[in-house]
């Protein structure tokens, strides 16, 4: 996943708008839920590959998982239907960030929301933030950024 070391002035909303065009382009189906996973693990990824995040925007360790409070807000109106809109990234300029996320869409794309989902309740950085609480207990608390690139570098160590 080539990414090069330069600053980059992005938010989740326009990562989230890469994944929503990507489905648009393939008929896919896209749910709030799948969204939230899909922009959470571009940041691990980007953090664990590049010691940098790529977005400010923090997840917070929800009951369904890794949510951005504020992207949550912007698609809940379509519950669990897809998220029928159109969508322009604007990463005209940023072909790296381009090709590092059709890398992360080409490995978790397939996946469902369920399975996504089912992905972060079992890595450290969700359970962390969520402590002793009960799974379907409600929880605000941050994922932090550092448990993210500490726990996906692991795993980029491994293979």
């Amino acid at each position: 996943m080539e990414c090069t070391e330069q600053k980059i002035s992005l938010s989740c909303f326009k990562v989230a708008d890469y994944f929503i065009k990507f489905a648009n382009e393939r008929g896919s189906f896209l749910s709030n839920l799948k969204l939230q996973k899909l922009v959470y693990y571009a940041q691990a990824w980007h953090l664990a590959l590049h010691d940098t995040p790529l977005f400010p925007e923090d997840f917070q360790a929800w009951v369904h998982g890794p949510v951005i409070p504020e992207l949550y807000q912007k698609y809940k109106h379509f519950g669990w239907q897809p998220i029928s809109e159109d969508a322009d990234p604007e990463l005209h300029e940023h072909e790296n960030v381009k090709n590092f996320l059709d890398e992360v869409a080409k490995e978790y794309f397939a996946c469902d929301a369920y399975e996504l989902e089912q992905m972060t309740h079992a890595e450290d950085p969700w359970n962390l933030a969520r402590g002793d609480r009960l799974p379907d207990e409600p929880c605000n608390e941050v994922i932090k950024q550092d448990w993210m690139k500490e726990y996906y570098k692991s795993r980029v160590e491994e293979n």
